[in-house]
């Protein structure tokens, strides 16, 4: 246990005293952040360019449909042909052109589209822009059809009946339509945090036994300790010196996400128009909902199954790293065994985007969820979601029972691979070591 201890030591002091690291530690917070707000700063002055559209409408019929947004303003050219329009929106730089053609104000649609309108410009104008033309005209359209045929559009507008439907559980508690995204989200986060957790620190873990078996250091190592001592001290110190940098980028990232996010949300609120504040006035019950349904979230379950998953699946998966580094020579020979440990994890994240989010109790989401490859990944966004504990306890027994598996087997491959130097292996000769 005293050399365990030692390795474990000396591998998390080499990784924190790494100047890389250090660096890494402290600027990858700053980077973090500072995309986020170059992000939202970019997405404001995008949002502030105001674009001027011209249209040209020879039916007469929706010149009042074309008013000016804060966004976007119209310029009226009806009078001209189209020829000459063309010209004069080039001319004075417009950002388009909305032809309506004479035989639009005579078209049969009966409910088919009608193709004649069209929008010249230099670009490709936005989809959202588009949608909104859209919108207009076939309002402007279909009011026109209903009176022609005889309805009346006040009482058409005032027989139009809304239904917002509230959810409850059986005990009276309502939830909010966001329930199941924001459990989604929660879930997500976490499989997705532990997904990256171990594509960092398994390399690390895996370029640290090649660093060693490079230097021929790990000879004068393996005459004192037992091969499995070094490779569950490598993994250890490893883990430690990653929950170190862990929590320091929480830490820092989350102070200064909390000092950008308060500038910019101090200017949203400024730029905010008043009708805007209104609809955030009369929207507040629905965001107590939302409140109300994180607060509900299993938050105890969830942060025990992250400790749980995050230290059997980082376990499980930093063994076949360290399996890997001392099969082979260098990184590059690295490449060759890399799909089979990749091609879990993002099959893990797939199925929960896709199957846990649709239906988080279906056959496939608690299939993967009960296999030690993805059950990290996918139970941890089952949870939020409300798992049977018999489920959790199957699963996590599998999990521990691979991890200790995948140990014993990557120990064999780490006794011979890391004195093996000069021959490239492949997954036969893996094969044949296990049987050392």
């Amino acid at each position: 246990m005293r050399v365990l201890s030692l390795i474990i030591k000396r591998e998390y002091m080499a990784r924190v005293r790494n100047r890389s690291f250090l660096v890494m530690t402290f600027l990858s917070p700053l980077i973090l952040v500072g995309m986020i707000a170059l992000i939202t700063y970019l997405s404001q002055v995008n949002n502030d360019t105001t674009r001027t559209i011209a249209f040209l409408d020879e039916t007469g019929l929706f010149g009042e449909e074309f008013f000016d947004t804060e966004k976007t303003s119209y310029v009226n050219l009806s009078e001209a042909n189209l020829e000459k329009a063309k010209q004069l929106v080039e001319a004075e730089e417009y950002y388009g052109l909305i032809f309506i053609p004479e035989q639009v104000a005579n078209a049969d649609f009966e409910g088919a589209a009608i193709e004649q309108i069209v929008f010249y410009g230099e670009e490709s104008p936005s989809i959202s822009l588009l949608e909104d033309i859209e919108r207009r005209l076939e309002k402007r359209l279909t009011n026109r059809e209903l009176v022609e045929r005889g309805v009346d559009l006040n009482v058409l507008d005032a027989s139009k009946a809304s239904i917002d439907i509230t959810i409850e559980n059986y005990t009276g508690e309502q939830t909010s339509k966001m329930s199941s995204w924001i459990k989604a989200a929660f879930g997500g986060a976490a499989g997705y945090l532990l997904m990256m957790f171990i594509i960092i620190y398994g390399n690390m873990v895996m370029r640290s036994v090649i660093e060693e078996k490079t230097n021929r250091i790990i000879e004068v190592i393996i005459s004192s300790v037992k091969p499995f001592q070094l490779m569950m001290g490598k993994i250890l110190g490893t883990t430690l010196a990653g929950i170190t940098q862990f929590t320091i980028w929480v830490i820092v990232g989350g102070i200064l996400l909390t000092v950008v996010s308060s500038y910019f949300g101090m200017e949203a609120m400024t730029a905010a128009s008043p009708q805007a504040q209104a609809m955030a006035t009369q929207d507040l019950s629905k965001m107590e909902l939302i409140v109300a349904d994180i607060l509900r979230l299993p938050l105890g379950q969830l942060t025990l199954g992250f400790l749980i998953y995050f230290i059997g699946g980082y376990f499980l998966y930093s063994s076949i790293y360290a399996s890997i580094g001392a099969a082979v020579d260098n990184e590059t020979d690295t490449q060759q065994f890399m799909l089979p440990v990749i091609l879990p994890l993002m099959l893990g994240i797939y199925v929960g985007f896709f199957a846990v989010i649709e239906n988080p109790h279906g056959t496939v989401s608690t299939a993967f969820s009960m296999i030690p490859l993805t059950s990290p990944i996918v139970m941890l966004m089952r949870i939020p979601f409300g798992v049977p504990w018999y489920e959790l306890i199957i699963s996590v027994l599998l999990l521990i029972g691979s991890f200790a598996f995948t140990v014993w087997l990557g120990a064999k491959i780490y006794r011979v691979g890391i004195l093996m130097y000069g021959k490239k292996p492949t997954y036969k000769e893996l094969f044949k070591w296990l049987k050392y």
